[in-house]
């Protein structure tokens, strides 16, 4: 009798214990929603400021095109290939600054943890791709300002070597940070302070709110056992 006392007891602590570990977890992730939230509101702010940085820069770029066209020489060919894949490239970017954007807005916090991970997690993939391509527009802000009538032609030796070494040099360091933007170089250093501009840093924050949660679900299962 005395035995059968002692399990129902400790049958009915455990049961205490248990919702008293939910009601825990339950306060922690609404905790932790409430920072990564905080922590995607600067996110927001910088996609916001920068569709309408885009939408002027490409106003910006889409009338110098069509003025180049519409006023088309073989002077101009230098200047119109390079502000049409310039244009293209932030049209791209454009679009990705919309997405990223509306899958911010769109997080389910009332989903699991894994799913919001998840969320994050694509939003982060999203943003090392999008600053990948940003990279490729690089050399052709060292062409633009070319023209046939007076390049090479028409210029010293001096000037060619140097143009040949200036768009070179900006090729491969094109290449070179396109081949590096992927997601195994997140923990360097430079590589999280190289897509902060472009909203990783505060993706990377609301990702490593979320770790705590799985930490306290693992001392939960230790404590349990």
């Amino acid at each position: 009798m005395e035995n059968t006392e002692l399990i129902n007891i400790w049958k009915q602590q455990n049961a205490k214990i248990e919702k008293t570990l939910a009601i825990n977890e339950l306060l922690l992730k609404e905790a932790i929603n409430n920072k990564a939230k905080s922590s995607l509101k600067s996110l927001v702010k910088l996609k916001t400021s920068g569709i309408v940085a885009f939408v002027f820069y490409l106003l910006i770029l889409g009338h110098a095109l069509f003025y180049a066209i519409f006023n088309y020489s073989s002077a101009l060919n230098y200047f119109i290939i390079s502000v049409a894949i310039i244009t293209v490239i932030n049209i791209k970017g454009f679009s990705d600054y919309i997405r990223h954007l509306n899958w911010t807005n769109n997080i389910n916090y009332n989903g699991s943890i894994i799913e919001i991970q998840q969320e994050l997690s694509r939003l982060q993939l999203s943003i090392i791709d999008h600053a990948k391509i940003m990279c490729l527009q690089i050399p052709f802000y060292t062409t633009f300002y070319l023209s046939n009538k007076w390049f090479p032609q028409e210029i010293g030796f001096g000037y060619i070597v140097f143009q040949i070494l200036l768009t070179g040099s900006f090729i491969y360091l094109s290449y070179w940070l396109y081949k590096n933007h992927k997601p195994e170089n997140l923990n360097k250093k430079w590589f999280r302070n190289m897509i902060a501009g472009s909203g990783g840093k505060s993706v990377m924050k609301a990702m490593e709110f979320y770790k705590e949660m799985e930490e306290f679900r693992k001392d939960d299962k230790n404590t349990s056992t």
